[in-house]
């Protein structure tokens, strides 16, 4: 599904080439917000703590 909603950002970004300088802006709006870039950082990384969790108990 991520790989299907990459490929639908890039063809946007190939048809239409000013899309590219508002995706920048909000990529690196985002980025500019420590809080908000750890906090997804953290939602990405979740699911493997807990696997990783249930092997240290052991």
């Amino acid at each position: 599904m991520k790989w299907l909603l990459l490929g639908a950002l890039l063809g946007l970004l190939f048809v239409f080439p000013p899309l590219l300088m508002a995706v920048a802006a909000i990529v690196a709006a985002v980025a500019c917000k420590p809080v908000v870039v750890t906090f997804a950082l953290g939602l990405a990384v979740r699911p493997y703590l807990a696997r990783t969790a249930r092997r240290w108990a052991r």
